[in-house]
């Protein structure tokens, strides 16, 4: 069932530093020709998020309470934006806030509100905690794993998961290499104090190489693919974040999420991460359960998967299809927004920016730059004819 008005789409998650979150990518590909003019709605924690400064981005933003705040105070916030600019959907893009989005999903639905969300079980299932369980279950690889939470059960762990090096992980981001026990308790410390109890500690893969290829889909709720995209990272930051990749053609990936979403039925975005070994095996070091930061790339393939999202979100119909390009390359960019002190005065103050600008980008948009792959230097395409990295 085709979409017959323009939506009103709310995306969070619009901080775009070394970390980023996907929120921007998110608003990019709402801005594609495909999505019939939607009006977007930024949805902000902090009033320096970069996100809320990209020209073109967001028609309006809106500052939200932390999700660690009540979850009624989070639903009054949702209520009075709702009754100042009418929503169609909310796109949550942050692991930390989904749980309350997924609570939350019943009564918004009750105002007019869409969402594509999993259920609170499938939330916690692909949970950095509970992965290996539900890898052993939908028979997947994944190295060896322990959750610790306390400093005094690191060398336990270690050697429970054969010894250094491997890495130090918090429940929701985060990712530290360990490779030896001071490094370790260093690890741990830092991720306690960031992200809390439990952490996680995830054996390295022998001779990976770091080949690490990591894929967006949209899962519909009943054990099926609606869309998905697959990537290898072709530069990282110092946080393990992908700072540039291309888009390949991986069947072996594509049926690790597959398996992933017919075990689990999820419902709604996520990003399988795996690392390929030197052998060829496929080993899964994570599910996140929103799209990606690098999502925009996907769009720019072809496969336009937050649109699909809120389609679905909305009431329509959409057909699944696994069409894209391969060798489509992203390259991540840092730019810097100038803006006035009286726009900061109105987010501290009205906790709200409506903004004047036509609904399109800038020639030089903000965030990724989207490119074929001619310009990729040799050892970067080694590719096969059906765009499959070897």
């Amino acid at each position: 069932m085709p979409l017959t008005q323009p939506l009103t789409i709310a995306v969070t998650g619009l901080n775009a530093t070394d970390n980023p979150a996907p929120g921007v990518a998110v608003l990019r590909s709402l801005r594609r020709p495909e999505c019939q003019g939607a009006r977007l709605v930024g949805l902000a924690y902090d009033a320096l998020d970069p996100g809320i400064f990209a020209e073109g981005l967001s028609d309006h933003v809106f500052m939200l309470p932390y999700p660690s705040s009540s979850t009624e105070d989070y639903f009054e916030r949702l209520c009075a934006i709702h009754a100042h600019v009418p929503l169609s959907v909310i796109v949550p893009t942050l692991d930390a806030e989904l749980p309350v989005f997924i609570e939350l999903a019943p009564r918004l639905r009750a105002l007019g509100i869409g969402t594509l969300l999993p259920s609170r079980e499938q939330y916690d299932a692909r949970s950095k905690v509970n992965l290996a369980e539900l890898a052993r279950k939908a028979g997947l690889r994944t190295p060896k794993t322990c959750v610790v939470s306390h400093a005094s059960g690191l060398a336990h762990a270690a050697a429970r998961i054969g010894g250094y090096p491997f890495f130090v992980k918090g429940q929701f981001y985060g990712a530290k290499l360990a490779t030896s026990a001071d490094e370790a308790l260093a690890a741990f410390h830092a991720t306690v104090a960031e992200w809390g109890t439990p952490v996680i500690l995830q054996a390295c893969v022998q001779g990976a190489r770091h080949d690490e290829r990591n894929l967006v889909a949209l899962g519909d709720g009943e054990g099926g693919l609606l869309g998905a995209v697959a990537m290898k990272k072709l530069a990282v930051t110092d946080k393990g974040k992908g700072w540039a990749g291309v888009t390949i053609r991986d069947p072996a990936l594509l049926a690790v999420a597959e398996r992933f979403v017919r075990a689990t039925h999820w419902r709604g975005a996520c990003e399988i991460e795996v690392i390929r070994a030197a052998d060829g095996t496929y080993y899964l070091i994570e599910v996140n359960p929103r799209f990606p930061a690098w999502t925009y790339l996907a769009t720019c393939a072809g496969m336009n998967l937050p649109w699909r999202a809120v389609e679905v979100a909305a009431g329509g119909s959409v057909h699944a299809s696994m069409e894209y390009e391969v060798s489509k390359v992203f390259v991540r960019i840092s730019l810097d927004q100038i803006t006035d002190m009286s726009v900061l005065a109105q987010l501290f103050t009205n906790g709200e920016l409506s903004l004047s600008h036509e609904n399109t980008l800038r020639e030089q948009p903000f965030g990724d730059h989207v490119s074929g792959g001619s310009a990729l230097p040799e050892a970067a395409r080694e590719q096969g004819p059906e765009g499959e990295l070897s």
